[in-house]
């Protein structure tokens, strides 16, 4: 892994001691909680129409709302987890029509920032990079080069769109995440990379965590500004992180799953398990003990805001209406 000391150092806020708040799982908070039709998890498809923006409009709001009261900072993530070329054309996208969707995706999280941010409540918007093929499971493999390719107009819209920096959501193997990254670094605009993992601790692929993150931090043109886990229940690798080990401090991020079900028993699952909220924001004030870089807080599969606002109450130093964002 690159010394510390020779990653590149970005402006961005979150790389700062205060806390950042994120989303939770916004496709099972708007299939399963407001009902909306998501075909293949693409939660983009409701940039098409004044209903769709509406109701992500109410989405994005209700975390900054939550932002607001417990005077955190807040990463906006856009909905673009799926808006790639692939899932594009399986939904009947045109090419031209995905790059609409992808800026106007940011364009919306402006909107947002505009209406909500504060000196207390620094507002970052992220581009959502997501797999080309399937979340859970290794698929459509590239290589690192092939990648960049791949993702990269998708980037570039993006940062041409005014986007802060890009987020790679649910990376299952390493080349893709590399791939992003070095996409990222060629366009000048910062990349995070959040891997997945199984009940084991290890991406899908086998590979560890640690070996993933020194992998690309050192074979990246431009390392990531940090690490994210998400799609995963704590319990699934709080075992793998041994405190005092400096891969860990590049970890600044988790959007944990509320469920305790693997992968493939999510993917079979016709309900939502939603779990606890409360015991969600123990494990996360737990893992904070070995991760001592933890400053970013959100969700995935399963939870909403519920679950987000848990972990404020677990892991953040005081109660809503603070005077500024808490340093941890």
């Amino acid at each position: 892994m690159k010394p510390l000391t020779s990653i590149k150092t970005y402006p961005l806020p979150q790389l700062s001691d205060a806390a950042f708040v994120t989303d939770g799982g916004i496709e099972t908070t708007l299939i399963f909680h407001e009902g909306l039709d998501l075909p293949y998890f693409a939660a983009f498809v409701l940039l098409r129409d004044s209903a769709g923006r509406a109701a992500l409009r109410k989405y994005f709001r209700t975390y900054a709302t939550l932002a607001r009261e417990y005077n955190t900072g807040l990463i906006l993530e856009s909905p673009t987890w799926r808006a790639n070329p692939d899932w594009a054309e399986k939904l009947g996208y045109t090419p031209q029509e995905l790059v609409e969707n992808n800026r106007n995706a940011i364009g919306l999280l402006h909107e947002i920032r505009e209406e909500f941010e504060s000196p207390t409540t620094p507002i970052v918007i992220s581009g959502c990079v997501g797999p080309r093929g399937d979340g859970y499971e290794p698929s459509a493999i590239m290589t690192a080069q092939e990648a960049a390719r791949y993702h990269g107009p998708q980037i570039q819209t993006y940062r041409d769109a005014g986007a802060d920096l890009v987020t790679a959501i649910t990376m299952n193997y390493v080349e893709e995440a590399l791939g992003i990254a070095d996409a990222a670094a060629a366009l000048d605009i910062p990349s995070v990379i959040s891997f997945t993992l199984e009940t084991d601790g290890k991406l899908p692929t086998g590979q560890t965590l640690r070996e993933a993150i020194e992998t690309v931090d050192a074979q990246a043109s431009r390392a990531p500004a940090y690490y994210m886990i998400n799609c995963v229940h704590p319990t699934h690798f709080s075992e793998i992180l041994r405190s005092g080990e400096p891969w860990l401090n590049r970890i600044r991020g988790l959007r944990a799953n509320a469920s305790c079900r693997s992968h493939a028993e999510l993917n079979e699952s016709p309900d939502l398990d939603e779990g606890n909220p409360t015991q969600l924001g123990q494990q996360y004030q737990e893992l904070r003990r070995k991760l001592t870089n933890l400053t970013i807080f959100g969700g995935c599969c399963g939870t909403d805001d519920r679950h987000v606002e848990a972990i404020c109450q677990a892991c953040l130093a005081g109660s809503p209406a603070s005077t500024a964002a808490p340093a941890l």
